[in-house]
């Protein structure tokens, strides 16, 4: 079965726009088994996708690399899709703005915990100083935690998939814990999703509510910012070389 698939398979592949398009088919199935399942988290149109295209990868024995020649636009377009977080926040700077001093501590205090914890629990865990690099920063959006990484000596690649897993984690629990805590405000939804699962989760709780987006698109930023900042200098001062 398996190699019939892949007969099959093998002169569309030829077509780089090919694996665009079922990244994208992915997605969008995703998106309409979130929508079956009324909006459900656990759902994640991401996750979903990851899924897809992994099992059809596997099925038609694609190697990653021609997979991306492929998909490569979509990875490029990283970079705008977060940028476009700042309409929502445009939209509602005047709540932002009375918020100013809550968001800051809640910032720092958030980006300091998911650089050191993640990089701690690596290195406790007996993690190679690369790897330990590459967790700290996981919460960051994509294009800056790949930089981040890069330019401390991590795994660009590994922080890529670190970033989407913690987004998708977030994603998928965040409304529900803050639920239990009882936390029902969207400003505090929209800034949990931003500083702890980057654009991932922030577009989740995005579909909700406009001021979510807007703290969500705060977040992002600012955590993207402020992490840039605190990783290099927690490497200049401390790194474990463990491992």
């Amino acid at each position: 079965m398996i190699a019939s698939i892949r007969a099959l398979w093998t002169p569309m592949a030829l077509s780089p726009l090919l694996w665009m398009a079922a990244t994208l088919v992915a997605f969008l199935a995703g998106q309409g088994i979130q929508r079956l399942l009324r909006g459900s988290p656990i759902a994640n149109p991401v996750l979903i996708g990851i899924v897809f295209m992994a099992t059809l990868l596997e099925a038609t024995g694609t190697p990653y690399q021609t997979y991306f020649a492929g998909a490569q636009f979509i990875h490029f377009l990283l970079g705008p899709a977060t940028i476009a977080l700042a309409v929502p926040l445009a939209a509602n700077l005047r709540h932002i703005r009375s918020s100013f001093k809550g968001v800051g501590c809640a910032l720092f205090a958030g980006s300091i915990t998911s650089t050191v914890s993640g990089a701690l629990v690596v290195w406790l865990m007996g993690g190679e100083r690369s790897v330990v690099l590459s967790m700290a920063p996981k919460a960051v959006t994509t294009p800056i935690a790949m930089a981040v990484a890069s330019e401390v000596g991590g795994v660009p690649a590994l922080t890529a998939a670190l970033v989407i897993a913690g987004g998708i984690l977030a994603a998928v629990i965040g409304q529900t814990v803050l639920r239990w805590l009882r936390i029902e405000d969207w400003r505090v939804h929209g800034l949990a999703a931003g500083v702890s699962g980057s654009a991932v989760a922030a577009s989740q709780i995005a579909r909700y509510d406009g001021l979510a987006a807007a703290f969500g698109a705060v977040g992002v930023g600012l955590n993207g910012l402020l992490t840039a900042i605190i990783v290099p200098l927690l490497v200049g001062l401390w790194v474990p070389t463990h491992g």
